[in-house]
């Protein structure tokens, strides 16, 4: 296409006027799938503006699927605007119906979750039902989790999940442009929440016991509008923030505004104590819990504790759709963390999925391949080469997750994730697939975050 007769079609040569002027054109099918676009520079001259607001105008199109830039053949298009898709979390893995173990997602065992039944009879027995008063938590919710909570709350909210929850409080903070600091590897869903919101993803690298203090430092030189991390349980590597490092992060983010988001993912399954900087920061902190993973999926349930504004954000925006969360639900909730007996089996799940974990860690260290981590219930395991190794455990009827799609550009060594939450109870068939893994990971894999 030429520059000069596509600049004459934009009446408007902001970003935002070149993206729209380009998705009719794409729209009205005078330009077709395929077509090669001028150069961000050859359009920029054209137009008289920069080379950035050209690069800002592609960025939105690109986000909507209109257009795809490869080395090759330069920014060509693609066709009319889609909907953004979480194409990391969609592409974990599909590899048809003769797979025999299914790694790839860290789903609850269904078998340790707690009953329903009692729990949703009494909660459709509770008083206030079918209003369209909005309850942003219901009193028997909050009264149930506020002791558990590590800092003293200043508002709350209960939302339809934990990436429900994130995906709000990133996009009430952050305009499109503005930055938003994570951890690095991190969610592959949480990956995709920011690029659909058109933020700038600032990577923080972690080690052992959470986000590196350095790469922190240096990240916050970009100022950003957000630190999103997970204090324990993190997903994929399995870390847990100590109180030393928690010290240490607290100290750089003191004299920045940077609101704090917590994503405590696994709550009461987690092995190891929650850490929190809204001890230090109530003004800017939020803590999301969610109970999904521990109390049922099926419940939905995740809630937000800590910054008056920015739960107040959230709750106006979900005001433009679902409005509250089911009563119903939230009390079913609040009488499940009542139940002694609950407590218990949480409790004892607790302790197996910890134990499933450790028992394939010690199976992979014994032949070679060493996995970080002692806390959620995924193992990040190095491998020498991802496709292969894909491909090998395929072979064998395994599905996993690729680590390529937890982290933002290339990592420095290619990794897998397994989801250990339903592994075997049986030492012999652990043994198996353990050496599964081996094989397709290349023995003598020492892990790195």
């Amino acid at each position: 296409m030429d520059a000069a007769w596509l600049a004459q079609r934009i009446g408007d040569p902001s970003a935002r006027g070149i993206a729209a002027a380009l998705t009719d054109l794409i729209r009205e099918g005078t330009v077709t799938a395929q077509t090669r676009l001028p150069t961000v520079r050859g359009l920029a001259r054209e137009l008289g503006v920069s080379s950035g607001t050209v690069a800002e105008a592609w960025s939105e199109l690109r986000r909507h699927g209109m257009i795809r830039t490869d080395r090759r053949r330069g920014t060509v298009v693609l066709g009319p605007p889609d909907v953004p898709r979480p194409i990391r979390y969609e592409r974990l893995g599909h590899w048809g119906d003769r797979l025999a173990i299914d790694l790839t997602i860290a789903s609850p065992d269904t078998a340790l979750l707690p009953p329903l039944e009692a729990a949703l009879a009494a909660a459709a027995r509770a008083d206030g039902l079918n209003d369209y008063a909005r309850a942003t938590i219901t009193p028997r919710l909050r009264a149930a989790v506020e002791p558990t909570w590590p800092f003293e709350a200043q508002s709350w909210l209960a939302v339809g999940g934990g990436y429900e929850a994130v995906q709000l409080l990133c996009q009430t903070a952050a305009l499109p442009g503005d930055r938003i600091a994570i951890e690095e590897p991190t969610g592959a869903r949480l990956l995709d929440i920011l690029e659909t919101i058109g933020v700038q993803i600032v990577p923080v690298a972690c080690d052992e016991e959470g986000p590196l203090p350095a790469a922190l430092a240096k990240a916050l030189k970009a100022r950003p509008v957000a630190f999103v991390y997970q204090p324990r349980g993190q997903s994929p590597c399995g870390h847990a923030v100590t109180p030393e490092r928690s010290a240490e992060l607290a100290a750089l983010l003191e004299p920045a505004k940077t609101l704090i988001v917590e994503d405590d993912g696994i709550g009461e399954l987690s092995v190891s104590p929650m850490v929190s900087m809204g001890t230090r920061f109530p003004g800017r902190t939020v803590l999301v819990r969610s109970y999904s993973k521990s109390h049922g999926p099926d419940l939905r349930i995740a809630v937000i504790g800590g910054a008056a504004d920015a739960v107040e954000r959230v709750r106006v925006l979900r005001s433009f759709g679902t409005g509250w969360t089911s009563r119903i639900l939230q009390d079913a909730l609040a009488h499940l963390l009542a139940d002694p007996d609950v407590e218990a089996r949480v409790a004892h799940a607790r302790e197996v999925y910890a134990g499933r974990r450790a028992r394939l860690a010690a199976e992979l260290a014994a032949r070679g391949v060493r996995t970080g981590g002692g806390d959620g219930l995924v193992l990040w395991v190095p491998v020498r080469d991802e496709p292969a190794a894909l491909v090998t455990l395929a072979a064998h009827g395994i599905s996993v997750a690729p680590g390529s799609r937890y982290v933002i550009d290339q990592a420095a060594r290619p990794h897998l994730r397994l989801a250990t939450a339903r592994l075997t109870d049986d030492p012999a068939e652990l043994a198996e697939l353990a050496d599964v893994v081996a094989l397709a990971a290349g023995r003598g894999v020492s892990a790195a975050t």
